[in-house]
């Protein structure tokens, strides 16, 4: 069987010690921690502490995780209707970074229990548009960070409904006005009139904007493995055990 290699990051001895990693590594005497610099993936591994005291020896093992940072999150709508005086919205929260990051939903709002609170990134909202003022917060979060965005109930309101009124009106003028200018041209035709009429249409169909802006982070999370209170005679640490 091949034996284990370890690599030694740092020795303690006496009141002296010997730091293998500088710079990637700090050694802080005054608490005992090891801090880790510039954290990154590569840096996910099982620690060993151990401590030497004549013939005996204890070992701790520390498994270290790096996360990402969630970046801002943003709320996207995927569905919604407006009827009968009230909105059916369908929300979609989501972080464009971030390692294992959770979603969950909630409401500061005491009128309205209940309406915001869901465990998952998307959110089923059902309620009538008049007094319909709240709000519903999407809270991204991972073990070492955590982000908040909130959504408006008046962003499903009757300014949307009116929206989509003035693209059926537009679509309508779209179809009814060129027929209209071609019944005009063929009786001109007929009467032998030279003159021609021009129709110029405008359309300027409403958009949504999605505006989506998002935030960047990257990884930099220092974990610091604290050690005993009394400074033992000797202390190695290393990293972890490969094959």
């Amino acid at each position: 069987e091949d034996p284990q290699s370890k690599l030694i990051l740092l020795k303690y001895s006496d009141g002296n010690y010997t730091n293998y990693m500088e710079p990637r590594t700090r050694f802080h005497k005054l608490d005992f921690s090891l801090e880790i610099l510039n954290t990154s993936r590569q840096d996910r591994q099982l620690y060993e502490y151990i401590v030497s005291k004549g013939s005996e020896e204890k070992v701790w093992q520390m498994l270290l995780e790096v996360y990402e940072p969630v970046s801002d999150p943003s709320i996207q709508i995927l569905n919604w209707a407006s009827a009968n005086g009230s909105c059916s919205i369908i929300l979609n929260c989501t972080a464009e970074r971030g390692d294992k990051v959770s979603y969950s939903w909630g409401s500061r709002d005491s009128s309205t229990p209940g309406l915001c609170s869901h465990n998952g990134s998307l959110l089923y909202l059902s309620y009538p548009l008049q007094n319909s003022s709240f709000a519903c917060s999407c809270v991204a979060s991972n073990p070492v960070s955590t982000q908040v965005i909130t959504f408006n109930s008046s962003e499903c309101s009757y300014e949307q409904g009116g929206s989509t009124k003035l693209r059926m009106e537009h679509l309508v003028l779209l179809v009814v006005l060129p027929i209209v200018v071609l019944m005009m041209f063929i009786g001109v035709f007929t009467a032998a009139h030279s003159a021609k009429p021009t129709a110029n249409q405008e359309h300027s169909p409403l958009t949504e904007d999605n505006e989506v802006l998002t935030i960047y982070s990257q990884v930099q999370r220092v974990q610091k493995q604290k050690g005993a209170l009394e400074h033992p005679s000797c202390t190695t640490i290393y990293a972890a055990a490969t094959g």
